[in-house]
């Protein structure tokens, strides 16, 4: 792997977090510094302290813990039976175990976080919980590291909301090393090509719900991530970007031999780095070369714009301010170097046999478009990501890539990216600022032009849709009351079929919303995430039918084409009173007010702490 100097742009990008971050994160640190610098937790705590938290353990490991003053490793795991990607964690913990005892350490399964699945909650109530998920499981993981007696963590989650979470609570305890452990994605079924194809035909009523369920089955049909490029699989790659994860363990099959031998490996790393000689927390890893690094990785793979929330409030965990104008700037110079779908054809399993992260990560160090002098958790740095992960005699062994790609249609080099730049832009405008994810939107619908459609939820556009009220002109849908305030900022993937069919049609059609669409958005561009919200007075909440909106991805603008004095006479729309209620109950919501009431904006990260 040749390296070349850094990229000016993603240099500069990386001084201004910087200095933008520089109280913050001295702060940070210094705490850091101050909790790391204690004596063990054996000799700090009162007997009876002690005597509580290993009262479970076997006599052997509690001499080991107490008297040895052996490495002690917390697991925190969201382990689940909904969560297909998170059902093979159920018997992680043993294995855990045995591999520590061969290493002299001990282990306690520290607590348990939720994890729900997105893909259950779709257009359903509980996803008005989905994203505050996310601060929940940081609580939650901060109520288990709160025992205050590890050397290290082991982190047990790959999905949606999960793995911001374990990592904004792991940022939060930034003094002891932390090891992410995946678990690898589902095996291939009917492609996602086909799936979102017969969705497409049960929208124009083609098909019936018997077909669709056989289609959805056959997508769906085992243990693993799901295997489009969402924020799940996004996640993972963001991991390996930040070297947080064991080398190349991103998207081995749960069932390969290969896993079980990195997860062993994880826990040999989690034990090396909790000795002294190699002792690395946490909250120093993750400095802001790091979080850029994770920044061009997301871009140059087409991924999931729930990042561009999850992790401005990762970044804030270890007292890091950044913004989508970093990652708009990082865009304009990081190349497209991946195709899965929604982005392409290609699965995940697909991109992992064609190299996967590992390729990626190679190419973007070779280009100077990552930091290379970074801390992570194998040894030997970041460079370490860049080689391609392989079972030899029962271990982990290393190899490196051939200069071409196994795959060009999946994957390519940054000499001879799929596009130069990377798949998201920042938009702003006089209906404020949002994003877009442009990689699987046809160039020709880069700029729609159309009479607004104002909608005050997602169901309101089904139905009007299902009745035929719309459908046969161009059309710019604006869904309004749909940010973390308004209703926990739910994802919107029941628009994306008919809007789909209507775009099929030849009708120019777009989405602008402050809600959430994700790692599935697709063909059919959509300016989401518009902040700030209109319950918060955005200027969304202005919009009326009929406005001609331009959203234009090109020139990076959103704009309602009103005459400028009849657009600040208007007021902004309110919530109806009926709809505000039903938000906030049902299912458990009215136990999320707090999140609610508290959540700052999508830009800032929605945190609610």
């Amino acid at each position: 792997m040749n390296t070349t100097a850094l990229n000016a742009t993603v240099h500069d990008v990386t001084e201004r977090i910087r200095q933008r971050s520089a109280g913050p994160r001295a702060a940070y640190l210094q705490r850091v510094q101050q909790w790391g610098d204690r004596a063990p937790s054996q000799d700090r705590m009162g007997c009876a302290n002690i005597a509580h938290a290993f009262a479970a353990m076997p006599s052997s490991d509690k001499f080991r813990v107490v008297a040895e003053k052996a490495v002690h490793l917390g697991v925190v795991t969201a382990y689940n039976d909904m969560l297909s990607a998170h059902q093979p964690y159920e018997h992680y913990p043993e294995q855990i175990r045995r591999t520590a005892a061969r290493l002299g350490a001990t282990v306690q399964v520290a607590g348990g976080t939720p994890a729900m699945c997105d893909g259950v909650t779709q257009g359903m109530p509980g996803m008005e919980m989905s994203l505050f998920s996310r601060d929940t499981i940081a609580m939650s993981t901060a109520v288990a590291l709160s025992h205050d007696v590890f050397d290290a963590a082991l982190f047990l989650g790959i999905c949606d909301k999960i793995v911001p979470g374990l990592l904004i609570g792991a940022l939060h305890f930034g003094h002891i090393p932390c090891v992410f452990v995946p678990a690898g994605p589902m095996s291939s079924g009917l492609s996602n090509s086909e799936k979102a194809k017969v969705r497409e035909q049960f929208a124009r009523k083609e098909v019936g719900r018997p077909e669709l369920l056989e289609a959805e089955s056959k997508a769906y049909h085992g243990a693993g991530t799901c295997t489009f490029y969402g924020t799940a699989n996004s996640n993972q790659m963001l991991l390996e970007a930040m070297g947080l994860h064991v080398p190349g363990a991103a998207f081995v099959h749960p069932h390969d031999p290969l896993r079980q031998a990195l997860t062993d490996s994880a826990v040999e790393h989690a034990v090396g780095m909790a000795r002294r000689n190699r002792y690395t927390p946490i909250g120093q890893l993750v400095d802001e070369r790091v979080i850029v690094n994770a920044m061009v990785a997301l871009l140059a793979t087409g991924g999931s714009t729930n990042h561009l929330i999850h992790w401005v409030a990762v970044a804030r965990a270890a007292g890091i301010q950044i913004s989508w104008t970093d990652f708009s700037d990082l865009s304009a110079v990081v190349p497209l170097l991946s195709r899965v779908y929604p982005n392409g054809a290609a699965d995940v399993n697909a991109f992992q046999a064609a190299g996967g992260p590992s390729f990626v990560i190679r190419e973007l160090l070779g280009a100077g478009l990552m930091h290379a002098d970074v801390l992570a958790v194998s040894a030997g740095g970041i460079a370490d990501y860049a080689r391609w992960a392989t079972l030899q005699d029962g271990a982990v062994k290393y190899e490196a890539f051939d200069e071409a790609p196994r795959n060009p249609d999946v994957v390519r080099t940054a000499a001879a990216p799929f596009s130069p730049t990377g798949g998201l832009r920042l938009l702003t405008g006089n209906l404020g600022r949002s994003v877009i994810k442009v990689s699987a939107v046809p160039e020709d619908r880069h700029m729609v032009e159309a009479p607004a459609r104002v909608f005050d939820s997602q169901e309101a556009f089904l139905a009007a849709f299902a009745a035929g009220e719309i459908g046969d002109a161009d059309m710019v849908a604006v869904v309004r009351f749909q940010g973390p305030q308004a209703n926990g900022m739910p994802e919107l993937h029941k628009l994306t079929p008919p809007l789909g069919v209507m775009q099929g049609k030849g009708l120019r059609v777009a989405l602008v919303t402050d809600g959430r669409m994700s790692g599935a958005s697709g063909k059919v561009p959509a300016a989401i995430h518009v902040s700030p919200e209109v319950v918060q007075g955005g200027p969304l909440g202005k919009v009326r039918d009929g406005d001609i909106i331009r959203l234009d991805a090109v020139a990076g603008t959103l704009e309602a084409l009103v005459d400028a004095a009849e657009w600040a006479r208007r007021e902004v729309a309110v919530i109806p009173e009926a709809q505000r209620i039903a938000n906030g109950h049902g299912l458990g919501r009215e136990l999320f007010a707090a999140f609610r009431r508290s959540s700052s904006t999508a830009e800032e990260g929605a945190c609610s702490w």
